[in-house]
């Protein structure tokens, strides 16, 4: 009889920083099979206690470390989640590679694409993991409507793409969230909520880059020049054209619509799914009206997603398998994720530009 395989050893976490993200990926890595956190980083011990103790995390064994520093210096962690401002990304995450940590870092993950190319060349020269938190895309409901987006007879080729995510942030969000300040993340609603339009719209045409992008004309803006709200509308050469719009100031809502020559997809909670453990969308193929056009025939499909484990543990768990492939069995680190997060950070980069220039187009750098 031969031997069992060797059971893996987890991937130890390191958190560097304790924003409110954090917690909800501090809790993934509790669920996600394979991961492990081993250390809290802060500006401060107490702070890291403090993160640690809210969220569960186990006392025996956990370092808490009182500087950023210290944490990517301790030798017992593999890979590091990243959840600081954008505008202090490019020195800790190229830190934490150069230092042979994992790096899976918070989006926005720069503040431009040459910030980016810092960061990936830093991650490739030393061999380890670049994984950004997107976290919808690691939900099974994706993998799911990848296969319908596929199937050309469901819905054929894809022309027009519209997502749209906002939320109706409060006066205290306005004022003094971090999003908001132009030191600490300077692309605003754009970088926080519309990053996840953008993938949507990449991820719709399997990440091939618009020719042109031309900004929404009147974005919303704060007093320090901030973005608020806005949006851009996306064109390539074969005629495919994809808007979104993005908002720190109207109703949460979380649409992706995709229109092909024979079929619509459509979901209403792209980002996060109404509810934890099952996920919904809706495929409407070679519609037609009905007789008398007192309807529709046939009606539109509904799918239902179910899955064991959130969407953010997902994500850890499928990180977690890649830095074991590379620490545990001599692989390579995967280089689609580095691609799809420079392609996103590329379409945002154009659309900033085109806002800057009061909305004219703006042609996408390859």
């Amino acid at each position: 009889m031969s031997a069992a395989a060797p059971e893996q050893r987890p991937v130890r976490f390191g958190i560097l920083g304790c924003a409110s993200i954090a917690r909800k990926v501090a809790r993934a890595m509790l669920l996600a099979p394979g991961a492990v956190v081993t250390a809290v980083g802060s500006r401060s011990e107490e702070k890291a206690r403090l993160f640690a103790a809210d969220n569960g995390l186990s006392a025996a064994g956990l370092r808490l470390h009182g500087s950023y520093e210290a944490l990517l210096d301790d030798p017992d962690v593999d890979a590091v989640y990243l959840p600081l401002p954008t505008s202090l990304h490019v020195r800790w995450a190229t830190a934490a590679a150069a230092r042979g940590k994992h790096v899976l870092l918070e989006k926005p993950t720069a503040l431009c694409a040459a910030d980016l190319d810092a960061i990936l060349a830093a991650c490739d020269a030393a061999e380890v993991q670049f994984m950004d938190s997107t976290m919808w895309m690691h939900h099974r409901r994706t993998a799911k409507m990848r296969e319908l987006v596929d199937d050309k007879d469901a819905i054929g080729d894809i022309k027009v793409i519209n997502s749209v995510f906002s939320f109706r942030a409060n006066e205290d969000f306005l004022q003094n969230d971090i999003r908001v300040k132009p030191d600490l993340d300077a692309l605003g609603a754009l970088g926080d909520i519309g990053w996840y339009c953008i993938r949507a719209i990449l991820w719709a045409v399997d990440y091939e880059l618009p020719k042109t992008v031309i900004a929404l004309r009147d974005p919303v803006k704060n007093q320090a020049g901030v973005l608020l709200s806005c949006g851009a509308t996306l064109y390539w050469a074969d005629g495919k054209i994809a808007t979104f719009s993005c908002s720190f100031l109207t109703n949460l809502t979380m649409d992706m619509t995709l229109i092909g020559t024979n079929g619509t997809l459509h979901v209403t909670d792209f980002v996060i799914p109404y509810q934890e453990k099952s996920a919904e969308f809706s495929v409407a193929s070679k519609s037609a009206f009905a007789e008398l056009h007192i309807g529709w025939d046939p009606l539109p499909n509904k799918h239902v997603v179910m899955t064991d484990l959130p969407q953010e543990a997902l994500m850890v768990q499928e990180f977690t398998m890649l830095v074991q492939n590379i620490r545990d069995a001599g692989g390579k680190p995967e280089g689609k994720w580095p691609a799809i997060t420079r392609k996103t950070q590329v379409v945002l980069d154009a659309v900033k530009a085109s806002i800057d220039k009061g909305s004219e187009p703006v042609e996408v750098a390859s």
